[in-house]
């Protein structure tokens, strides 16, 4: 498995698990600055590396009346914020090519989201940047149609990338997460993450927005670390009730800590780690 450089980190096969994790989009630059600290400070008790996560344009919404973000310009500022106060590295997705070259200026890795990640022009550009790329695999995907997309990343010189699971349509608002899935796409030669947050997502469940089970995230999360993931993405808030984008399916912070515990100890096992 190709080894990718992120921050003053590596990951590879049968790395220690490593954790993307934030708020599904910036809410505010004091909320998103604390989210910042409290993870960090959490990840640092468990020595386990972190990459921070926020949008800063949720583009494909349910509604139109949904909160997106506060835009390119002042959510990159925020990000960049983040990066210089708590020296970590950073991931965001980008929607359209004019995202591409100011997010790849403040970026360690650029996601292309789910609904996304057939766009061949969209996908090939943001490899160009050279950047890591995490491509979220569509929930409309079998995990070998992956191979199409690694390919087209690799066309044009990049084989810094990760891919993400992140659950599959199962009728109407409903995503189900096949645990075979997790071999076959490390199969491809690149790191892959479990999207412990997305996969109990309830699309479009709530009429304007979407719903989820937070409360399965624990469950997921548990079986996917024993296939051998080599991390995990997490949405967090410290207010799910309160956040102002995918609020049911977002983990409450103050459940983090335990949870890595078990989460620590399953992959140690798993990867026959100290």
């Amino acid at each position: 498995m190709k080894k990718i450089k992120i921050g003053d980190f590596e990951i590879y096969s049968g790395c220690p698990i490593f954790v993307i994790a934030g708020p599904c989009v910036i809410e505010d630059e004091k909320t998103t600055l604390k989210i910042a600290e409290d993870l960090k400070n959490i990840f640092s008790k468990y020595k386990v590396n972190f990459i921070f996560k926020a949008s800063y344009d949720k583009a494909n919404r349910s509604s139109i009346k949904s909160y997106r973000g506060p835009g390119l310009k002042e959510g990159l500022e925020i990000l960049k914020k983040v990066k210089e106060s708590f020296q970590i590295p950073l991931l965001s997705d980008v929607h359209r090519f004019e995202e591409i070259e100011p997010a790849s200026s403040i970026l360690d890795v650029i996601q292309i989201p789910a609904f996304l990640c057939r766009q061949t022009d969209l996908v090939v550009e943001v490899a160009r940047t050279g950047k890591v790329v995490n491509v979220k695999k569509g929930q409309f995907l079998a995990p070998e149609d992956m191979k199409n997309v690694v390919e087209k990343i690799e066309y044009v010189g990049n084989k810094n990338i990760i891919l993400t699971e992140r659950g599959t349509t199962f009728g109407y608002h409903n995503l189900v997460v096949d645990m075979r899935n997790f071999p076959i796409m490390r199969s491809l030669g690149y790191p892959v993450v479990f999207d412990a947050t997305h996969s109990v997502q309830r699309p479009g469940g709530l009429g304007i927005c979407s719903g989820g089970d937070r409360d399965m995230i624990p469950y997921l999360l548990r079986a996917a670390v024993a296939c051998g993931v080599e991390g995990i993405f997490m949405e967090v808030h410290h207010n799910p009730d309160k956040a102002l984008c995918d609020g049911p399916n977002s983990l409450p912070i103050s459940e983090l800590g335990d949870l890595m515990e078990q989460v620590l100890k399953i992959d140690r096992v798993v990867k026959n780690h100290e």
